[in-house]
């Protein structure tokens, strides 16, 4: 494993962790009245029933730890090289991050719930699919001996 993909991977791996405890806490706020935690309504937008939005979240949980699991290895399909998909991932985490930027300055609830949506997550796995995407690039040119877009032969003179 590259030495930048191990980093990524403990910083996804930690992301999941937060958002597990996410999904941990507004499952106590809704289940077990927990005081301590921001009340039920602060957090979810109510967009999808929570009996709805539950098992969304532990789909998401299962992606994530796959995700981490393969870039870890750093081997199967989500841990390939994807400059475009890198790109988009960063692009809608800007846009999704100004959407809980928004949603926090209309509703004024807690920021725990909003804080801990998927944005540094999307950030973070769009960066290394671009950043592997430039290294895989480079390392295939290399194999395929060549080097700044000249040939090795070309290089020589």
């Amino acid at each position: 494993m590259r030495r930048d993909a191990s980093g990524t991977a403990l910083v996804l791996t930690l992301l999941t962790a937060l958002f597990f405890a996410r999904v941990a806490g507004q499952a106590l706020a809704a289940f077990a009245g927990v005081s301590w935690l921001p009340p039920m309504g602060a957090w979810y937008s109510g967009l999808l029933p929570y009996p709805v939005l539950l098992p969304v979240q532990i789909l998401i949980l299962a992606v994530q730890l796959t995700i981490d699991w393969q870039v870890w290895r750093g081997a199967g399909l989500l841990a390939r090289p994807r400059r475009r998909v890198g790109r988009a991932l960063r692009g809608f985490s800007y846009v999704y991050a100004l959407a809980m930027l928004v949603r926090w300055l209309i509703s004024r609830t807690h920021g725990i719930p909003i804080a801990f949506h998927w944005v540094a997550y999307l950030f973070t796995l769009g960066g290394y699919y671009a950043g592997a995407g430039a290294a895989g690039s480079r390392l295939s040119l290399r194999r395929r001996g060549v080097s700044g877009g000249r040939t090795p032969h070309a290089a020589g003179r």
